[in-house]
């Protein structure tokens, strides 16, 4: 038995957190060395370090280590692109799930970070809604099953989904804005 909630939710979960790990490592676009098992066992690193971080439920333990495994990228990216120095950008090519004609940018691409650092905005505005986001996209849930999840109707997640979208376009559009002029 283990001492936390968290490391037995981690270890029921184990070939589930795979799966994610290894699809965000797919959808970040890049040609990171970073292995799917290293990123898993340094999302539960991670969250070891957390003090009384508590989930109430599966999703929220699910979202929170896709969460901490987008984190980790990012920050692996960074230190690559310190070592290299001007190494060109660090792109995500985003599905058609969740850019639609929504997110969007030239080229179909947004930088990991500003798609990051735009998540990062909408959890403090609407936590529920980064939560579906990192549910849906980063985790590879569909409607029906956050629905599910959450105890709610799979039309109240499409909403849901598509307030997400609008918040994370304003807000790329607005980083794009500031960077462009």
């Amino acid at each position: 038995m283990t001492e936390r909630p968290a490391d037995d939710l981690f270890v029921a979960l184990y070939e589930e957190l795979h799966r994610l790990a290894a699809a965000q490592l797919r959808r970040s676009g890049t040609d990171l060395t970073l292995g799917t098992t290293t990123l898993l066992h340094e999302a539960y690193l991670n969250l070891g370090t957390r003090e009384r971080v508590e989930f109430p439920d599966q999703s929220r333990f699910l979202a929170y280590a896709a969460r901490a495994m987008r984190s980790l990228i990012i920050d692996y990216a960074r230190r690559g692109m310190a070592q290299k120095r001007g190494g060109g950008a660090f792109e995500i090519t985003l599905t058609h799930s969740i850019a639609g004609a929504a997110v969007t940018q030239a080229g179909g691409a947004v930088e990991l970070e500003k798609l990051s650092e735009a998540l990062d905005e909408l959890e403090q505005l609407e936590p529920g809604l980064a939560q579906l986001v990192d549910l849906h996209f980063f985790c590879g849930y569909s409607f029906v099953e956050i629905a599910t999840m959450r105890g709610v109707s799979e039309r109240t997640v499409q909403r849901d989904w598509r307030k997400a979208r609008l918040l994370l376009q304003h807000s790329l559009e607005r980083a794009t804005d500031v960077a462009g002029g």
